[in-house]
């Protein structure tokens, strides 16, 4: 039985010649014959063969029963999606999926030749494919005539929404006629979505697929746990170990794409940025370096990445967290794309293991694994594994490279030449980090008892009750520049002038390490060690409730009772 028996015979020979076999879960449902002329909203996850699945769709409502188009005029099909990246690479699926019925595409775009576009528009055109406000931009002008259009495709219908193209899309569905064919693609379907298939769809049947609901087996998810200034370092580590043939390092701002990329440049990686403020020829240039192998690490912000299709992407990296699940599953649907196996990496501050461990719960309950980043003794250990197995060690030797090996062997030990090429190896690469250890976050640790404090160290803080030192602000402050959590925090005892805290002994060597480095964020606080436990004094322990100035209550009912905020010492800019 042909795998693809309801699809439209005029593309067999083309899904014939590029390999496909099986239809995907998204393909198999929009190809059951009880849809083939409905209006359609499907959720499906990016890389699932989406494009694929709705250029088989929309065939027979484009060619009814002929196996070729007739002159190209007017165009019959119009596709939209967010971005320039997705709707060009869009154009490149349906071009080779419509070639034998001698279909003319056409693309409008941001960014692109607009008297161009026109020119080909003009020319005549089966299938438009564009973004929301350049295909605006011809209907208003009068250069894209949607009065044949028989089919529209909205690609990431969600994605346009978010990125604020509601107006766009309503205008051009209002400009087509009204008995065409609307098929709806999204990674989600929010209300916003729900409402716009409402209001501009007939009927809609609903197609989820199977990978929506469940986690996408061909993404392997890890998070790492790393202190708060080791992030940067972890994030070298993590590409050194999986050596991926290309990465993408996903950051929540343009300054941290900026900042990233530079440091990853300055330690030798092939890396090229992307944010929105490039131009569409530095875009271009940017991706065609990934493609085509000059670059292999991609730094980039969420918006910027938005529609980019990688081939050959097989490690994603959250430097930031995600601020929600399904920026989560956008940015790790990089990878795991048309069958290929992909790692998705998030890099997670101690501080915020929670809020990440909530955030794989909504995220249709992503299982992660928790471990600690890789350090030098591993990626050695991974990249001689590479070498042991590097196809070029078994390749067949030409009689010159034959000639020169046994020249080589006559006039050094083996063992020397082996060893040279090692250190040649490991000169091309960036050498790891050294990274602070750091507990794991799989679970949460029972709070210790007094008894687990025996031998711990004591630190002094140079804050006091005369500059209103408090326990609830001493505590953070603590765990925040030592990478401790408080269940490694002891007692605080407050005294007039200074603070002393208990560290349990596990610990303090690597709290007295990070409060070295990077101090402790304040401008007028420092911790140092003391040599031995503190004599006892009239202090306040962590358990007692802080006390302040008579007439002060704490938060807002302190500032409606007329009190005035304790004095804390004030944060670094850096802060």
């Amino acid at each position: 039985m042909n795998a693809f028996e309801n699809a439209h015979p005029a593309l067999a020979g083309a899904l014939a010649a590029q390999g496909y076999e099986t239809p995907t879960p998204v393909q198999a449902s929009v190809l059951a014959p009880e849809v083939s002329s409905a209006d359609l909203l499907v959720s499906a996850q990016t890389g699932s063969g989406k494009t694929v699945a709705f250029g088989l769709a929309i065939a027979p409502t484009l060619l009814e029963e002929a196996e070729r188009f007739g002159r190209a005029e007017e165009p019959l099909a119009l596709v939209v999606a967010p971005t320039r990246e997705l709707a060009l690479q869009v154009r490149r699926e349906l071009d080779w999926l419509y070639a034998p019925t001698g279909a003319r595409t056409a693309s409008c775009v941001g960014g692109m030749d607009m008297r161009r576009e026109r020119d080909v528009l003009s020319s005549g055109a089966h299938l438009v494919i564009g973004t929301p406000g350049r295909l605006r931009d011809h209907i208003e002008r009068g250069s894209l005539d949607l009065s044949k259009i028989r089919a529209v495709v909205l690609d990431e219908a969600d994605e346009m929404l978010d990125l604020g193209f509601r107006e766009d899309l309503e205008y051009i569905l209002d400009a087509a006629p009204s008995d065409r064919r609307t098929l709806m693609f999204s990674a989600t379907v929010p209300s916003t979505i729900a409402h716009l298939a409402k209001r501009y769809q007939r009927n809609a049947v609903r197609l989820a697929t199977a990978g929506e609901r469940t986690q996408h087996h061909d993404i392997e998810y890890r998070a790492h746990l790393v202190a708060p200034n080791d992030r940067d370092n972890a994030i070298v580590n993590t590409l050194l170990f999986h050596d991926a043939r290309s990465a993408m390092v996903f950051c929540g701002t343009r300054i941290a794409v900026q900042h990233l990329s530079s440091r990853l440049a300055n330690r030798g990686f092939s890396v090229v940025a992307l944010s929105g403020e490039l131009s569409q020829n530095e875009r271009t240039h940017a991706l065609q370096a990934i493609r085509d192998g000059r670059a292999r690490v991609c730094v980039a912000t969420d918006v910027a990445a938005r529609g980019i299709d990688l081939p050959t992407l097989d490690l994603v990296v959250h430097a930031d967290v995600p601020n929600n699940s399904d920026t989560l599953l956008h940015r790790s649907g990089r990878t795991g794309r048309a069958g290929r196996k992909g790692v998705s990496v998030l890099i997670v501050p101690h501080t915020r293991r929670h809020t990440v461990q909530r955030l794989l719960k909504s995220a249709n309950n992503l299982r992660a694994a928790w471990m600690a980043p890789p350090n030098a003794e591993a990626i050695a250990k991974r990249d001689r594994e590479r070498m042991m197995q590097d196809p070029v060690l078994s390749e067949d030797v030409t009689p010159e490279e034959l000639e020169f090996a046994r020249e080589l062997l006559a006039t050094h030990d083996p063992e020397k030449v082996a060893a040279a090429y090692l250190r040649l190896h490991q000169a091309s690469r960036p050498a790891p980090e050294e990274l602070l250890d750091v507990a794991s976050a799989s679970s949460e640790p029972p709070r210790k008892a007094r008894d687990d404090f025996a031998g711990s160290v004591w630190f002094k803080v140079s804050a006091g009750r005369k500059h209103q030192a408090e326990a609830r602000w001493l505590l953070p402050l603590i765990c925040r520049a030592g990478h401790v959590t408080k269940n490694e925090v002891g007692a605080i005892r407050i005294l007039p002038n200074e603070s002393h805290v208990e560290i349990t002994a596990s610990v303090a060597v690597r709290f007295a390490a990070a409060i070295a480095e990077a101090g402790t964020g304040e401008e007028s606080v420092t911790i140092t060690r003391l040599d031995g436990p503190p004599a006892p004094a009239d202090a306040v322990s962590r358990p007692a409730r802080p006390s302040g100035p008579k007439n002060w209550k704490g938060g807002a009912a302190g500032r409606k009772a007329g009190g005035s905020r304790p004095n804390k010492p004030h944060r670094s800019r850096s802060e």
